[in-house]
């Protein structure tokens, strides 16, 4: 009934940026926070930021002050802006929603499938 589908990774050298995107579709009523989280290879899935309904937002201590989350409810779509990326930012990003579907009252949480993101000169 829901997707989350992100886009906007690839390959991009140390000191540059990106930025990701991940669209909501599917018989939604509501979208309540929304995540992003990063897993490197061999490692667990790392949380990255949230950005709530209203716009307030969080971020781990690793990408505090490079990377900024923003959405548009009207597309329900949330960003990632990543900025003076590093080697260490290699990962595959995934999104995740609290989404609320059409005809229930309660919200469900729901992941895409992730893009790579490879910083390397």
């Amino acid at each position: 009934q829901v997707q989350l589908v992100e886009s906007g990774g690839g390959l991009v050298q140390p000191g540059g940026s990106l930025r990701l995107s991940c669209a909501a579709s599917g018989s939604i009523f509501r979208i309540n926070t929304m995540r992003w989280y990063r897993q490197a290879p061999g490692q667990e899935r790392e949380f990255i930021s949230f950005i709530t309904s209203v716009g307030s937002t969080t971020y781990a201590d690793s990408v505090k002050g490079r990377f900024t989350i923003s959405r548009d409810n009207a597309k329900n779509t949330v960003y990632l802006q990543m900025n003076s990326l590093k080697p260490e930012d290699t990962a595959v990003y995934y999104c995740n929603a609290d989404i609320v579907v059409i005809g229930q009252s309660f919200g469900m949480g729901y992941w895409g499938k992730g893009t790579l993101v490879t910083v390397s000169s």
